[in-house]
């Protein structure tokens, strides 16, 4: 085996090995591409570097990203989904097995207008949590609800995961918006249903809102909070979202209009103050440094392992997997499956992905099909154990009585639900691809 590729399966090792021993992923990624890139290239590799930091961090298309993070943090700084779930609760609440199919709705609505898993899911386990379990909802039941709900934003647009695998796979933001819809409606469909069927199966596990609890709320109380607080987050997700998907405004034009839209609809609501706005800023600016210094670090590693002809090994290797490019498909949706056990998506779509681009292209893979089971299969990554994210938020808000095991037990249905779904996308592709032809993208 020629040395450039011996270094090349070191610079994966060592990444995975520090990695286990806790480094933090951007410093892995850096460590590796600096110490293996200098072993195979000498001083070269630093003279590389720098043009291929700047035409990365100079990539129009990412400045959506600090857009559309500004106007989650601010809606949900503002607490507008307190009273979403109060509504929503209320209108579903008569159903068995409602509260739950108002929850996963709070979830798409939360996920088309943050796109913040913890924020959401902290939110929803602080104002639901409590209230499910009081009125017999299993724990378990509770817990999962909760955390696949929670998830939702990473697939429903304008999903952050969406945007990083436009640049990565030379796509538009637009066309995969615009993918990603049928998936995501789909998934909540697929969380809706298996409520319902609950309710008729097991009807002690999802039980109703007691009638008296409903009426406590007059209509009319209602129908003012569905006009003031379910509306205007709508109305804006549909104003970005279609400005988006029609073609009428860039992916940064479209996220500016959001962050905008976002403190007006929350002036409307009477809560923007000052310390909102600096807030919100600050913890915009913190989860975009984070983002883009992983972003950053990830163009070390690369660098290094294409140079090390790492792109040759990987090909080599798929040329084993049977099935063709089906079988290699289905090979990078295992893996990067497996990989989310254990670390995030941002190290997954910047690692994994970038290595398999090479043979998709080679095979005629329809990269919108690929980007949407990409995406679809990244979100279960925050609900598998023993690292999912999602897991740590609910756990962390969670009473007493709720024991991580309850967390555990109950995110496992729904992790096999978003496979399901995966599955779905998989066979029938015009699942994600219908939209974008619909309208020409």
């Amino acid at each position: 085996m020629p040395l450039n590729e011996i270094l090349a399966i070191g610079c994966i090792l060592s990444f995975f090995a520090m990695l286990a021993i806790g480094i933090p992923v951007a410093l892995t990624l850096a460590v590796s591409g600096f110490v293996f890139g200098w072993l195979g290239f000498g001083p070269l590799l630093f003279n590389l570097l720098p043009a291929r930091i700047f035409g990365v961090t100079t990539n129009y298309t990412l400045i959506a990203i600090p857009l559309f993070v500004f106007m989650g943090v601010m809606l949900e700084k503002s607490r507008i989904a307190d009273d979403l779930m109060e509504v929503i609760g209320h209108l579903a609440g008569g159903l068995r097995g409602g509260m739950g199919i108002g929850i996963v709705l709070v979830g798409v609505l939360m996920g088309a207008t943050t796109g913040i898993v913890g924020a959401t899911i902290v939110t929803l386990g602080l104002l639901t949590l409590p209230a499910l379990l009081r009125r017999g909802y299993d724990k378990g039941l509770a817990c999962g609800t909760i955390c696949a709900s929670g998830t939702l934003g990473q697939l429903i647009p304008p999903s952050l995961i969406l945007i990083l695998l436009a640049d990565i796979l030379g796509q538009s933001v637009g066309t995969l918006f615009a993918a990603a819809v049928g998936p995501g409606i789909l998934l909540a469909g697929v969380f809706c249903l298996s409520m319902l069927v609950l309710g008729v199966l097991r009807p002690d596990m999802v039980p109703p809102v007691p009638l008296e609890e409903r009426r406590a709320l007059p209509r009319r109380v209602l129908v003012r909070k569905v006009l003031t607080v379910g509306l205007p987050p709508v109305a804006l997700v549909l104003l970005v979202l279609g400005s988006i998907i029609g073609g009428v405004a860039a992916p940064t034009e479209a996220a500016s209009m959001g962050a905008i839209g976002s403190v007006l609809v929350v002036a409307l609501a009477g809560r923007l103050s000052r310390a909102t706005l600096v807030d919100t800023v600050h913890t915009t600016a913190r989860i975009t440094a984070i983002m883009m210094f992983v972003l950053v670090c990830s163009q070390v590693f690369a660098l290094a392992f294409r140079g090390l002809q790492g792109e040759k090994l990987v090909h080599d290797a798929f040329a084993l997997v049977p099935g063709g490019a089906e079988g290699v498909v289905l090979f990078m949706i295992a893996l990067i499956f497996v990989l989310g056990f254990f670390i995030e998506w941002i190290e997954i779509s910047y690692i994994v992905v970038p290595l398999f681009l090479p043979v998709l292209h080679n095979a005629g893979v329809d990269p919108v099909w690929t980007a949407t089971l990409i995406a679809a299969i990244l979100q279960t990554s925050f609900l598998t154990p023993p690292f999912g994210w999602a897991l740590f938020y609910l756990r962390g808000v969670a009473p007493p009585e709720v024991a991580t095991l309850d967390i555990y037990r109950g995110v496992l249905p729904f992790i096999a639900m978003q496979l399901l779904t995966v599955a779905i996308i998989f066979l029938w592709p015009p699942v994600a691809t219908w939209l974008p032809r619909a309208i020409g993208w």
